[in-house]
């Protein structure tokens, strides 16, 4: 039997709460239905799978990420695009760590609609890049490095990983620094 009122969305906004406020290894389907008031094998009449669940919290995760980094770099390209890139992102992890940690999932596995939104948001950044003259195999190669180094980054300071008393803010924009002088540097090559 069907639950009354539960339907796929909620169970997607009930991983998205789980994620957030636990981490998302913590989202299960024991966890969902524990959250949900229902037993684990009814929830299979509203999802297909955890997996699908996964694929919905990626995609709404870069959605909401593609929205906020979009506003962000409104009017503004090269180092200022770069910038408003990296402090949109730092920002959506800490206020979203886990729709953060959902929109760093590869996204190969999971549905056309998450495959189209990442993208989207691939394009992007490679509008970041174009702002510095860098385009095709050179453009994938300095959005990998974006992404690790922001990915990096981000995911140290969730997890507590800076422990000198020196200002994470200043480390941060330093990184955006090099990341610019080394797209600069890459432009030239």
């Amino acid at each position: 039997m069907v639950r009354a009122g539960l339907d796929k969305e909620i169970v997607v906004r009930a991983a998205i709460s789980i994620a957030d406020s636990e981490g998302l290894a913590s989202l299960s389907i024991a966890k969902l239905a524990a959250v949900l008031g229902v037993k684990a094998p009814s929830l299979y009449n509203h999802i297909l799978s955890l997996d699908m669940v996964k694929d919905d919290l990626t995609r709404q995760g870069m959605l909401l990420l593609l929205d906020i980094t979009r506003d962000a770099m409104a009017g503004v390209e090269a180092r200022k695009a770069l910038e408003a890139l990296g402090h949109a992102q730092r920002n959506f992890a800490r206020d979203h760590p886990g729709l953060w940690a959902g929109a760093q999932m590869p996204v190969a596995g999971w549905s056309k609609a998450t495959q189209k939104v990442a993208n989207v948001y691939i394009g992007l950044v490679l509008a970041v890049l174009r702002g510095y003259g860098i385009t095709d195999d050179a453009a994938i190669h300095s959005a990998r490095v974006i992404r690790a180094s922001l990915k990096g980054f981000i995911d140290l300071e969730l997890g507590g990983g800076f422990g000198y008393p020196e200002d994470v803010d200043v480390s941060f924009d330093t990184l955006l620094k090099n990341l610019d002088s080394g797209l600069r540097m890459r432009k030239k090559i």
